[in-house]
């Protein structure tokens, strides 16, 4: 049974150009990028290298990139970073209610340290309220940080419009973009923000390797100290195969986006369409018109969303009921709430996930199985009441 990965929100899989990139510094070509000897001078250049293509994705020049091991250790630095440089006068903290967990969280250990926090609720599509963020800024602001595109429902913040709001108010501004990278087209002067977070896994590069972009003359206090790697912004012996292959894959992202994101945004809404009439009593979460393209949450009326996922998995489909960082927690999206669904609703939604891998054979296999497992859980759940449907 061929599998049907429709997860490309969790993780994509690494491309052969990638894995080829990296290959010759997992053997012959080792070495240590802070060594002064011949060796290590060759590990600083393909440090280098990789640095350029990845500022080349978002638009930045090389010097504004710092690696890091993962988005959520990006995310960590921005935040930390920030609020750990600010005056004291200056360091409240705003977040958007839908952010990631690594961003979530690490707001809420500063604030157990005395940082205040601001969190700014969204509309019932997953788009910031813009009074209420509005009304939150204020001379005592440090950072702001809202992601681009949403993990769980895709949903893509107006940021250039938060970015110059935050900017009027002095603050500086932060954005995951983890999800948008490939999806979207990436400019960080369009955007306007001071720091944007990225991951290599999320576009077919490898795990282990990521980036948090850095507005030059930006005061950034370090997680990880230690020796002078990354600007001292990060300190710790460089990954050179990881570093070379998130190079690599932002290359790749970068001269295939334009027909690949258009060609996953059409799979996306024929498979919508092609649930909404195949499978009564669902739901698209979400905004309708500022979506990533290939992030479709459907919430599905009467049926347990962890249930559907095993009934998906058993047939061959792979999806998910939100972020795979989440996936331990027992709790409803946390992302469908503030969105003002009901824990019921926001129990019965999965995620499906599309990527460069898929193709119109994968919509017609989950269109194919779908329905049949739909209405046998709901049966399941509710039989007088599927009887009388």
């Amino acid at each position: 049974m061929r599998e049907v990965y429709l997860d490309h929100a969790a993780t994509t899989p690494l491309d052969p150009g990638v894995l080829a990139a990296m290959l010759p510094f997992l053997g012959e070509r080792f070495g240590n990028a802070s060594s002064v000897h011949r060796r290590g001078e060759a590990a600083r250049d393909a440090i280098a290298h990789a640095r350029g293509q990845v500022a080349a994705l978002v638009a930045a020049t090389p010097e504004e990139i710092v690696f890091t091991a993962t988005g959520s250790e990006a995310n960590n630095l921005a935040l930390t970073g920030v609020i750990e440089g600010a005056p004291a006068a200056r360091r409240r903290l705003i977040v958007s209610a839908i952010e990631h967990p690594s961003v979530l969280e690490t707001a809420r250990a500063l604030e157990r340290r005395g940082v205040p926090l601001s969190v700014i609720p969204v509309d019932p599509d997953g788009r910031l309220d813009m009074t209420a963020y509005e009304a939150a800024l204020g001379p005592d602001v440090a950072l702001v940080s809202v992601m681009l595109a949403n993990n769980e429902v895709g949903t893509v913040q107006p940021i250039d419009a938060i970015a110059r709001l935050a900017h009027a108010h002095g603050a500086r501004v932060h954005t995951d973009a983890v999800q948008a990278a490939g999806k979207l087209a990436l400019d960080v002067t369009a955007l306007d923000v001071d720091l944007l977070t990225l991951a290599g896994h999320k576009f077919h590069g490898p795990p282990g390797a990521a980036a948090l972009f850095v507005r030059r003359r930006l005061r950034l206090a370090p997680l990880v100290h230690g020796g002078l790697q990354e600007r001292s912004r990060r300190a710790g012996t460089e990954d050179l195969p990881a570093i070379v292959g998130l190079g690599a894959a932002a290359e790749l992202g970068r001269a295939r986006f334009a027909e690949e994101a258009s060609r996953i945004a059409s799979l996306t809404e024929a498979l919508w369409q092609a649930i909404a009439e195949r499978v009564p009593r669902v739901r698209r979460n979400g905004d309708p018109r500022h979506r990533a393209p290939g992030i479709l949450n459907v919430g599905v009326e009467g049926v347990d969303g962890e249930a559907l996922l095993h009934g998906l998995d058993q047939a061959g489909v792979t999806v998910s009921t939100g972020s795979a960082c989440s996936a331990a927690s027992t709790g409803p999206s946390h992302v469908l709430l503030a969105m003002g669904r009901s824990p019921e609703e926001a129990h019965a939604s999965v995620r499906l996930s599309l990527g460069i891998t898929n193709t119109g054979d994968d919509v017609a296999r989950v269109i194919d199985v779908l329905p049949g497992i739909v209405e046998r859980l709901r049966a399941l759940a509710h039989p007088a009441l599927e009887r009388s449907a």
